[in-house]
């Protein structure tokens, strides 16, 4: 993972992990962290809020003395030196905090792919949550369509937008179902030059849509296929799925885009890393094309 000023893995092991997001730190599961921690426990006690419970989404946030700053607090994503964005940090009843930093390379990837012909760029980002694609695309000059099936995910990555300073951007924000809004996109003749999509394992849709990845996730790229056909230039795909693996995931997006004898994306685990070079993976990529 790139150098990001505003974020830290500071510490993970018994099933957390401790992050820094700009001088906040937040003590929450992980429950791929199967070592022993290595800071002590003042380092810990730093913390401004703590998930507890048996699984993500089903426990609480507590906040801890350390806590003297009101939420959410905005922190800085650097693209490279002329651009970046910002987003909301905040203590979310999921367990989650508005971003996952593991994204942070393909963030910067996807700006580099926007700007990388000098030609106007369309990018449509499925499963959009709170925006951090989005505003990389948009930040890079992209034209860019946002869907997610949560209206408040996509309420509050429009309060990113605007804290960005891109609350003018030609940004298209859909509260829909993926799979519909595509359908719907190429009866409307529409194509993309970029793609970005993040499923979830299971999920529903604003109207109690059904989602299952091994079952939806080939017929969706089979749309995604179709929407880039006269345009392609990036695909990414991103997986937090148990049991899909890079050699996986990168199977899925090359028999999607142009059949069994496709061309092989880049592929990998997303991770994050201490300053030690402790690495927690968090998920896994593919990248098309493999530049």
């Amino acid at each position: 993972m790139t150098h990001w000023a505003d974020y830290e893995l500071l510490d993970f092991g018994d099933g957390r992990k401790l992050e820094r997001f700009g001088t906040l730190r937040f003590d929450r599961p992980a429950p791929q962290a199967e070592t022993k921690h290595v800071l002590d426990k003042t380092a810990w006690s730093e913390a401004v809020a703590r998930y507890t419970g048996d699984r993500m989404t089903e426990g609480r946030w507590k906040r801890l003395p350390a806590a003297k700053t009101e939420l959410p607090s905005t922190i800085a994503i650097p693209l490279d030196e002329q651009r970046s964005f910002r987003m909301a940090v905040d203590c979310l009843p999921t367990g989650q905090v508005g971003l996952f930093p593991e994204q942070f390379d393909n963030w910067r990837w996807i700006a580099r792919q926007a700007t990388r012909t000098g030609q106007p760029c369309r990018v449509l980002n499925l499963f959009g949550y709170t925006g951090g694609s989005t505003l990389a695309a948009a930040a890079a000059g992209a034209e860019v369509t946002h869907v997610d099936a949560s209206k408040p995910s996509v309420a509050t990555a429009r309060a990113n937008a605007e804290a960005s300073g891109l609350g003018d951007a030609p940004i298209r924000w859909i509260v829909e179902d993926a799979v519909k809004y595509c359908r719907r996109e190429l009866k409307r003749g529409n194509q993309y030059h970029g793609v970005v999509l993040d499923p979830p394992s299971y999920g529903h849709g604003p109207k109690g849509e059904d989602w299952r990845l091994a079952r939806d996730l080939p017929k969706l790229l089979e749309l995604i296929r179709e929407l880039t056909h006269d345009a392609r230039r990036f695909v990414v795909a991103t997986c937090h799925t148990p049991g899909v693996g890079p050699a996986e995931l990168a199977a899925y997006l090359s028999d999607g885009l142009f059949g069994h004898c496709g061309q092989p994306p880049a592929s990998g685990p997303l991770y994050l890393a201490t300053s030690t070079n402790r690495r927690l993976e968090s998920g896994v990529y593919a990248r098309w094309p493999n530049l």
